[in-house]
């Protein structure tokens, strides 16, 4: 009998490896459909097998965090991104035809840099805030001040991202996206979200920052 169980647990250790490499799987067979342009059966199936093969020759220590996945949250999340994606594409484009606004005696665009400060100290979730606002057109993360967790974004242009106040409280707004959705309840109420709230039940999560930004 203790045979059979030691012999079934290198298997159930395998079982869990594989079971652990999904998210590894849905990232590469996002990055592989971008990357070729064209969403496709051939495409996802090769970008998943492509990062669990990557996963599996160049394994990382575990994050050791506690994230949880809310539906309604995670899918909030994923509409409200989209939506940024597409608008933000839209203004690059526009953006793209600069020198004919110029000789109509339109306005110049004017990038430049923003620090924004999170709340999270987890490193997955800092993580995924940079990276969901590098990948929106227009915006790019340069750097990373960890022990203060602060971003620095490069805007391509600030007049129409809504200013340094409008860049911070659009990134700020998507970190809390990501913490609702992902973060554990004590990481919540340790940086004063609740998992459900907007931010006209909630003044008093933006209104510290302001305070301490003026």
């Amino acid at each position: 009998m203790r045979q059979t169980d030691q012999a079934g647990k290198p298997r159930r250790r395998r079982l869990r490896r594989l079971v652990t490499l999904w998210p590894t799987m849905v990232v590469g067979a996002l990055l592989w459909v971008l990357l070729w342009g064209d969403l496709s059966f051939g495409n996802v199936l090769s970008g998943a097998v492509l990062g669990a093969l990557v996963a599996l020759a160049f394994p990382l220590p575990p994050i050791g965090t506690g994230a949880t996945v809310r539906p309604g949250p995670l899918l909030h999340l994923l509409g409200r991104f989209v939506g940024d994606l597409v608008l933000a594409s839209f203004q690059v484009a526009w953006t793209a035809v600069v020198p004919r606004r110029q000789a109509r005696g339109g306005s110049t665009p004017h990038g430049a840099l923003v620090s924004v400060r999170l709340r999270s100290d987890s490193d997955l979730f800092i993580a995924t805030t940079a990276g969901l606002s590098s990948l929106v057109p227009g915006t790019l993360v340069i750097d990373l001040d960890r022990p203060s967790r602060t971003l620095r974004l490069h805007v391509l242009d600030i007049a129409a991202s809504g200013g340094p106040e409008g860049v911070r409280d659009a990134t700020q707004d998507l970190e809390a996206r990501v913490l609702r959705a992902f973060a554990p309840g004590a990481e919540l109420t340790r940086v004063g979200l609740a998992p459900y709230a907007s931010k006209t039940s909630a003044p008093h999560e933006s209104a510290p920052q302001k305070e301490e930004r003026r």
